[in-house]
């Protein structure tokens, strides 16, 4: 089971479908932006009958920018219940989230006043793909709203006076931190890599299987814990541009780090300081965390509540993998399936899917264009 998952894990992590549409208000002005992946576009143009790889690559990029129109003029907006029209302004290419995006601007010819609430629905975007997940933000002076928007929850409202979407916005953050650790293989690919010897006791030549529980689920403690610690340090200090690196240079050491703590599995180097491992790396972790919030173009007055629901998500979306990982693992650690299979073969799995991420992110280059 597990290395039927290990398989079907895509060879570039970070790369599920995500959009992110911006809505700013300044008196009787809207303007946004729609950041939507190519491979979405091309999906699209794929559906409207042209196979998108047939194409030249200026031909490909016009049937894009032709796509991406026709989506922001359906895209459906209200201003105090008044339809608005959105009329693109500019399209442009850029990478984001280790995939290629495409960048639509567009405006409002002008409202009748500034408005009082403001409605969106996003459901013309999962004509494309229905398990697109996306961060609608909405810009209103001050303030700033966001909220997640899927295939069940397109269409939202905002009221542009009061505090009553605080809430929902803090816990719009906590999602997105469980949906990405959810979807960074990486990250979690480096967490089953530490989980794996958790119900293990290294002697000098083997792993000897635990008697009780409680060793295991103390030792898992430890390194989701230095983890944790780790990965808030510097995806606050990321997040506030206190200290800012590479992004090439992040996900390459990030896909590196999951190469060693797998190796380990096969031969100790660590033995039992997993969790000082899980602490060295997850600084390293936290960097990455940070593009994805830098990604959403937080403001300040937005941010001190994005970094705590963010990192909340992202243990949650933790302890969801350890509640399930850890009793299972304990269960049949005396088992040849277990031992053989998941741990060793698991471990050899999980680094060539790592060394092949750590090869594409330093040269730039893709290994497997199928599943990338």
């Amino acid at each position: 089971m597990i290395l039927f998952i290990l398989c079907a894990v895509p060879s570039r992590a970070h790369t599920a479908n995500e959009s992110y549409l911006t809505l700013r208000i300044q008196g009787t002005n809207l303007t946004g932006q729609l950041d939507v992946a190519r491979r979405d576009l091309q999906q699209g143009i794929l559906l409207a009958g042209t196979d998108a790889s047939s194409l030249t690559a200026e031909e490909r990029l016009r049937r894009e920018e032709a796509f991406g129109l026709d989506l922001i003029s359906r895209l459906e907006v209200k201003a105090d219940d008044q339809p608005v029209t959105l009329d693109v302004t500019d399209f442009t290419t850029l990478s984001l989230n280790s995939g290629e995006y495409a960048r639509l601007l567009f405006a409002t010819p002008g409202l009748a006043q500034p408005p009082k609430v403001l409605q969106v629905n996003c459901r013309v975007l999962f004509s494309i793909d229905k398990s697109m997940h996306g961060l609608l933000r909405v810009e209103s002076g001050e303030r700033t709203d966001a909220v997640a928007y899927t295939v069940d929850t397109p269409a939202h409202q905002f009221s542009l006076a009061g505090t009553e979407g605080r809430w929902r916005q803090w816990m719009t953050f906590v999602a997105e931190g469980i949906w990405h650790i959810w979807i960074g293989f990486d990250h979690i690919l480096f967490l089953i890599a530490l989980l794996l010897p958790a119900v293990f006791r290294r002697t000098e030549n083997a792993w000897i299987s635990l008697e009780r529980f409680s060793p295991a689920a103390v030792n898992v403690l430890k390194i989701v814990t230095a983890f944790t610690v780790a990965h808030s340090i510097t995806l606050s200090l990321a997040a506030l541009e206190i200290v800012t690196l590479p992004s090439q240079w992040v996900e390459s050491a990030i896909a590196g780090s999951v190469v060693l703590a797998a190796t380990n599995n096969l031969y100790p180097w660590f033995r039992d300081k997993g969790w000082l491992v899980a602490f060295g790396f997850g600084l390293i972790h936290g960097f990455g965390f940070a593009n994805v919030l830098g990604e959403l173009g937080l403001s300040r007055s937005t941010l001190a509540a994005a970094l705590v629901g963010f990192n909340i998500g992202v243990e949650i979306g933790q302890l969801a993998i350890v509640a399930v990982f850890l009793p299972a693992a304990f269960l049949f650690r005396r088992t040849w399936f277990y031992r053989v299979l998941v741990f060793k073969a698991g471990s050899v799995v999980v680094i060539l899917i790592a060394a092949a991420w750590m090869i594409e992110r330093i040269f730039e280059i893709r290994l497997i264009p199928i599943l990338g």
